[in-house]
């Protein structure tokens, strides 16, 4: 009988025989002619009476006359003991009245599959069962922290809307789209925040904006874009940052939060950016209701647009200057010569780039662009965001390119290799060289 206590090894071996046999003919074909054959320490009856040789397994089946099947005997003994009475099977030749081969084909050591077993398990309690202990000392003072700092989290208004413990005695506070941003802030030392829950920004902190600095900071994100243009409209900021592109504020790092506010921008570059119009804007009303601070910026932004629209003013007025009369030749009888009016460098850009105004009126607001043919005619309109690898992977006979956006060089430099000849957008960037093959258009002096 086998004892599966002590058994090391299994010797699996398979027989072929040119008859019909079946299990107790293999069996005792097994005893009977190995008996006396390896000597009594090896003799297979009391091998099995000690229980060093367990139960012998025979799987044997018959097709065609012919008969085929497997053998395994469990062993106890040692190795060299177990080769032993594994060779001495293939001494049989007969079984019953059958001519029959038997041959060892592998010799399993249990322990090895035993081992194998224990390995495969502890790698599963390692991986898994170890996460439901207690977490080191690091993570136990971050769980402490962070709900320090859920705790330190107020609501403002009726509506009860997450803010910092700081947000009401701060003279600048932090915009941010949700309590998620807020409790991430938090976590840094950013007291003075407040969220506004989506694009429908609440009357309470449109309200709020108007006697503090405010800084809108959104996701790097089409819905951070929303937001931004939500607030230029119906709040009041000073400030817009974004994360990074495609990154969310409640998942920044220190670092992150600190050089993303860092490279903040005024809100009249913003305005430009995203194409507000200044009479869009609340800052244009309810002025003595504002900071001392804010009611000077927005009185040196007045003085600079007047400066602006007084210079502009002037340069027509040069462009229409008419021409001195000819000097009269002596001896000849006067005449009077009709001044006719000088068309300057620019007065003649201007006139070639009007046929782009429909376009350009037609793009204001919408972030998009028109890539125009020949005859001006829509080839492709796409997003001025994905305008660089639209113009790089056009094979189109472009012409002209239309956006509501900044020139930058890149655009520049793509629209020379295309032999791209107008570029109309609404701001020019920082252009380091500008080619005379390229002309190059505001949307507003068309």
């Amino acid at each position: 009988m086998q004892n599966t206590d002590t058994t090391k090894y299994i010797i699996h071996s398979k027989i072929n025989a040119d008859g019909v046999i079946e299990r107790p003919d293999i069996v005792g074909a097994i005893f009977g002619q190995t008996e006396g054959l390896l000597g009594s320490d090896l003799d297979l009856r009391d091998l099995q009476k000690t229980g060093r040789i367990g139960r012998i397994e025979v799987i044997v089946n018959a097709k065609g006359g012919k008969a085929r099947g497997n053998i395994q005997i469990p062993s106890s003994l040692d190795k060299v003991e177990t080769s032993i009475l594994a060779a001495s099977l293939e001494t049989i030749d007969r079984v019953g009245p059958c001519s029959a081969k038997i041959e060892v084909i592998n010799v399993e050591d249990v322990r090895a599959t035993k081992r194998q077993q224990i390995v495969d398990r502890a790698k599963f309690i390692l991986t898994d069962m170890f996460d439901i202990n207690l977490p080191e000392s690091q993570e136990i003072a971050d769980e402490v922290r962070q709900s320090v700092r859920i705790e330190e989290m107020e609501y403002y208004g009726k509506k009860k809307i997450p803010c910092g413990p700081n947000m009401l005695d701060s003279d600048a506070i932090v915009v941010v789209e949700g309590r998620a941003d807020v409790l991430n802030l938090l976590r840094y030392g950013i007291k003075n925040t407040i969220c506004v829950g989506g694009t429908n920004v609440p009357p309470e902190v449109a309200e709020l904006t108007k006697s503090k600095t405010v800084t809108a900071f959104t996701d790097g994100d089409r819905g951070g874009e929303l937001i931004i243009k939500e607030l230029l409209q119906i709040a009041d900021i000073d400030y817009i940052a974004r994360a990074p592109d495609g990154k969310s504020v409640e998942d920044l790092i220190q670092r992150e939060i600190v050089r993303a506010l860092r490279q903040k921008i005024p809100v009249e570059q913003g305005m430009e950016k995203y194409s507000i119009r200044q009479f869009d804007s609340p800052k244009t009303t309810k002025v003595s209701r504002l900071p001392k601070r804010k009611e000077q910026r927005r009185v040196a932004d007045v003085k600079r647009s007047v400066v602006a629209k007084t210079e502009k003013i002037s340069a027509k007025k040069q462009e229409r200057t008419v021409a001195e009369p000819s000097k009269q030749l002596r001896g000849s009888p006067a005449r009077k010569i009709e001044a006719k009016p000088k068309v300057t460098g620019s007065a003649k850009k201007a006139m070639e780039g009007r046929r782009f105004k429909t376009h350009a009126d037609a793009l204001v607001g919408t972030l998009g662009a028109r890539l125009l043919g020949i005859d001006d005619d829509i080839v492709i309109e796409t997003a001025v965001r994905d305008l660089v690898q639209t113009l790089r992977d056009s094979d189109e006979n472009v012409k002209s390119v239309v956006f509501d956006g900044v020139i930058t060089q890149r655009i520049l430099d793509i629209a020379v290799d295309k032999g791209i000849k107008n570029l109309i957008g609404v701001k020019i960037g920082n252009i380091a060289k500008s080619p005379e093959a390229v002309k190059v258009f505001m949307a507003q002096e068309l």
